[in-house]
């Protein structure tokens, strides 16, 4: 949410059960439904002061209030080195390193991935000219990784590519591998994690399981066994802000150094998350392409001292006995549901 307490809008609700999102892309001058649903999950949007989901149902008479979107500094081309696993005519995809975050925020000031991006494909630029939905402050980006996740992350080069990708994000046909050392092993080794992520409306720089927020998925395997961690193969369903990191904590199995969610690690210096793997349909040719990255050295490091029986959290006690196993965070996830659809059918 931003900080600005008083709101760039305010609207009214017209009718009863319009669709959030729908009434704000009716609203907004031209605003796509996409749009007005970013701005709802960037918390940007209030229906009388409370948080709520794109899909929420709007009543007559309440009110909806958009506040303005805090101004990030201008991004100039930064000359940054960049390691570029896949380049052509359409996109580029990089291994993203650690401590590099990828667009401008209030109070940065060190340079961001989108300088660098600028800086060696200047064309990006243009591409909000032949796109409505593209962001032109965050030119080329199709997905996006926390500052502290390491890997792969793709770049459109013009705006039939952008097109194309973000339309496979959104039907959920491309592949997205990631590895993750987590505290203690999770029981079973593999399985689904299915539960609603939606913004902490405690804390706006938090991500969190609600009852009524946006439905998110992640499947995970166990790779690799240690004393007191694992290491995991996370696949990707959904793509919410933050998801594998939220979902892991909430089944009692943080991130190591992931401080947001879990527990500092003397091992690691940040969250160890590794975007690994990536299969995607080729933009211009829809042929299958697949990219893979190495963990950078921290993270196997980390795992060197695991495989040498070193302790991940030390005297720490482990997180686990306060949350749930991923088959907890399920039922709890589909009960909120069905009691969300029974409370829904007594309205009616």
């Amino acid at each position: 949410m931003t900080d600005h307490s008083t709101p760039a809008l305010e609207l009214m609700a017209d009718q009863d059960g319009e669709r959030l999102d729908q009434f704000l892309a009716r609203r907004l001058d031209g605003a796509s439904r996409n749009q007005a649903r970013q701005l709802i999950d960037d918390g940007l949007v209030r229906i009388d002061g409370s948080l709520e989901r794109p899909a929420y149902k709007l009543r007559f008479g309440e009110l909806v209030a958009v506040y303005p979107r805090e101004a990030g500094p201008v991004e100039t081309p930064t000359e940054i080195e960049l390691t570029v696993v896949y380049e052509d005519d359409h996109l580029a995809v990089i291994d993203k390193p650690a401590n590099l975050t990828v667009h401008p925020a209030p109070g940065e000031t060190q340079p961001t991935l989108i300088g660098a991006i600028l800086h060696r494909w200047p064309e990006v630029a243009k591409i909000s000219d032949d796109d409505q939905e593209a962001d032109p402050l965050r030119p080329g980006l199709v997905h996006r990784l926390d500052r502290d996740t390491t890997g792969l992350l793709m770049i459109a080069r013009n705006a039939p590519a952008l097109r194309s990708l973000r339309d496979q994000l959104r039907e959920r046909s491309m592949d997205k591998r990631y590895l993750a050392v987590v505290v203690g092993a999770p029981d079973p080794p593999a399985g689904l994690i299915d539960a609603p992520i939606g913004r902490d409306p405690a804390d706006p720089r938090r991500m969190a399981i609600l009852d009524r927020a946006r439905p998110s998925q992640t499947g995970y395997e166990t790779v690799e066994r240690f004393s007191d961690a694992a290491l995991l193969e996370c696949r990707l369903i959904t793509g919410r802000t933050h998801q594998i990191r939220v979902h892991l904590s909430a089944v009692g199995h943080p991130i190591a150094g992931d401080t947001m969610y879990g527990l500092p690690t003397p091992l690691i210096d940040r969250q160890a998350l590794h975007a690994a793997r990536l299969t995607i349909s080729h933009p211009a040719t829809d042929e299958p392409l697949t990219l893979e990255a190495g963990p950078p050295a921290d993270f196997r490091s980390l795992l060197g001292h695991l495989r040498e029986g070193e302790l991940l959290l030390g005297d720490q006690p482990s997180p686990r006995a306060q949350r749930g196993s991923a088959d907890t965070v399920n039922r709890r996830a589909r009960s909120s549901s069905r009691g969300r659809r029974r409370r829904t059918q007594r309205i009616r």
